[in-house]
């Protein structure tokens, strides 16, 4: 974070998509403002990071060396920090980060139980530097990695090296990294290319794109590594162009990269040429099927390919190409400065390394956190995220985003790694983690998962794009209480039917979230089918109102907030509900003062 002997302190500002939206660029600016006018710009550095992981707390506002951590900061906040701390040597009581220590003082930010389970690799440096400074990268080791394959190095031995590290790929398959490196290296062409996966879909998803935003040269110089490794001069980064602060910043890490001779010709001195250009996709999710990727790159519609032949063999422009995830090139530079071993002292015997989790749904902490493979999904959701809001019960955490499974609260234990999620009818998937309370109907969640990559199949084959279009018509009969007992048995048919027959990862996985929660939930499918009711209250076919007439006060609240008028009842009489008009909405029962609306 800069070693100018003048600067004694840095005020962190988090600039990723969530705090950005919470007006956090206000708030540096704020800062700046305030800091000049009492003359402070020379002693104090302000840095507008990536991502801190904690975006429930968000905007976030930290300030070294003390580690002072600021949540929910709001710009008209910006002077007091500025004044009261910086300035006056007193933090902000009222804005600091509510977790205190045995003697009653707020936790610095690594203090906090957020992020001292966590092990960052991957994150390292996001919430530690400027993105947008390629020097402030370098400070951290950037680009020595590169340096050294170079230096030292043959293509083969770097390949050995990510080999024996045990990393696997981080986009949801978790094909062994350095075999697919080996595959691409020993294809034999002139020309091969370097792409990276950018194009995070799965709702609820958003580990990539804050590496992207938070440090971008790890990204370009694991790309470089890559590129060495397996003989290619060219590489692609695929980002959604709904992510526009990670596609500015790898503009400007670019750009800065070719200025300082790293990227390009000759890079670095050394006798290797990589260059790298960026590819913007529309926000389709089948393009995050390798094959499609490279179709769309290409300029032609996203749909999968068949295999063989595979990337490695026929990929980009018909030539030889390495496709990998943001998080796996995240991983690389580290692995080539400390070592295979050091890398594959973390993590379970078949799972090495880390994790970057996306933490979202009914969790205190959402936001995005990072630990070792093996750590438990207790130790993720009750330690790490804060445990379930309103003393609600945990009921399931959905991985893998839609083509993952629900894992029950029973299984809370499990130890995270690709083999147990496979083994429970979950997965890993590039790293999304949803979970679920009690409030939430479990044939609701797999009907909601199930349309979503209904909407997104390219219908390129027919499993696909008809199977799964049956599959969500039949789960939307179960929720609307038409279904059959025996539709449940052609559900679960139809389901490996489809797993089975599939082009791609899109079909072959999205049956997921229906096949576990029939395994684990089944009798809450058993309820709406047979008994016609809703467990959890949310499936509105299942569901009625009615009004309690012994809490009833009359107040007409209920019946003044109905959008469709289904409330009648005079002042200080009991009301009542016309079944025939309500819809369900819920708008009573927001508003009784009494609770007589029951569900």
């Amino acid at each position: 974070m800069g070693a100018d002997p003048e600067i004694k302190k840095h005020i962190l500002v988090c600039g990723g998509t969530g705090c950005t939206s919470g007006n956090s660029v206000k708030i540096a600016e704020e800062i700046k403002a305030a800091l000049g006018e009492h003359g402070l710009e020379k002693e104090v550095k302000l840095i507008m990071t990536g991502c801190f992981g904690l975006c429930a707390k968000g905007p976030i506002v930290v300030v070294y060396p003390d580690g002072s951590f600021y949540t929910h900061v709001k710009p008209e906040d910006a002077r007091e920090i500025v004044e009261s701390h910086i300035k006056g040597g007193v933090p902000v009581e009222r804005l600091l980060h509510s977790e205190k220590d045995a003697s009653g003082v707020a936790k610095a930010i690594n203090e906090t139980s957020f992020y001292k389970s966590q092990k960052r690799v991957v994150l390292r440096n996001c919430g530690l530097i400027d993105p947008e400074n390629i020097d402030e990268y370098l400070a951290r080791d950037g680009y020595l990695a590169y340096e050294k394959v170079l230096k030292e190095m043959s293509p083969e031995e770097v390949i050995e090296v990510i080999k024996k590290s045990g990393l696997r790929g981080r986009g949801g398959g978790g094909f062994p990294t350095g075999t697919k490196w080996e595959f691409a290296h020993n294809s034999v062409s002139k020309v091969k290319y370097v792409v990276c996966n950018a194009d995070e879909g799965d709702p609820g998803a958003f580990m990539d794109r804050s590496v992207l935003e938070g440090d971008p040269h790890t990204v370009i110089e694991a790309m470089m590594i890559a590129g060495y490794a397996i003989g290619a001069e060219q590489g692609y980064i695929y980002v959604r162009a709904e992510y526009p602060i990670a596609v500015h910043r790898l503009e400007v890490a670019i750009g800065q990269a070719r200025e300082y001779g790293i990227l390009g010709k000759n890079a670095m001195g050394l006798g290797h040429n990589f260059d790298i250009e960026l590819r913007l996709g529309a926000g389709a999710f089948v393009c995050g099927e390798e094959t499609a990727l490279l179709q769309s790159t290409e300029g032609k519609r996203g749909e999968p390919r068949q295999r063989p032949p595979f990337p490695a063999v026929k990929g980009l422009f018909g030539q030889p190409t390495l496709i990998n995830n943001v998080e796996t090139y995240g991983n690389i530079t580290q692995i080539i400065l400390k070592g295979a071993e050091w890398f594959a002292s973390m993590g379970t015997e078949k799972s090495k390394g880390t994790k970057v989790f996306a933490l979202g749904g009914k969790i205190i902490n959402t936001g995005l956190v990072e630990i070792p493979m093996g750590t438990t999904l207790r130790t993720i959701i009750e330690e790490i995220g804060g445990g379930v809001p309103g003393g609600k019960k945990f009921k399931a955490a959905q991985t893998g985003g839609p083509s993952g499974g629900c894992i029950p609260a029973s299984l809370i234990d499990t130890k995270i790694d690709y083999d147990n999620l496979i083994a429970i009818g979950s997965m890993m998937g590039s790293g999304g983690l949803i979970v679920m309370d009690e409030d939430n109907c479990m044939v609701d969640i797999a009907k909601f998962f199930l349309e979503f990559t209904v909407d997104e199949s390219c219908g390129k084959c027919t499993p696909c794009r008809i199977g799964n279009k049956r599959l969500y018509e039949m789960l939307d009969k179960v929720t609307k209480g038409t279904a059959e007992m025996e539709d449940l048995e052609k559900m679960e048919q139809l389901c490996y039917y489809i797993k089975e027959n599939s082009l791609c990862g899109l079909g072959q996985t999205a049956p997921n979230p229906v096949l576990s929660t029939l395994r684990y939930f089944r009798d809450e499918y058993v309820a709406h089918v047979r008994d016609k009711k809703c467990p959890a209250g949310v499936c509105k076919a299942l569901v009625s109102y009615k009004i309690n007439p012994d809490k009833c006060i009359g107040c007409t609240l209920c019946k003044r907030n109905c959008p469709v008028n289904a409330i009648s009842g005079e002042l200080k009489q009991t009301h009542s509900i016309d079944p025939a008009k309500c819809i369900k909405c819920g708008a009573c029962i927001a508003r009784c003062p009494k609770g007589a609306i029951e569900k």
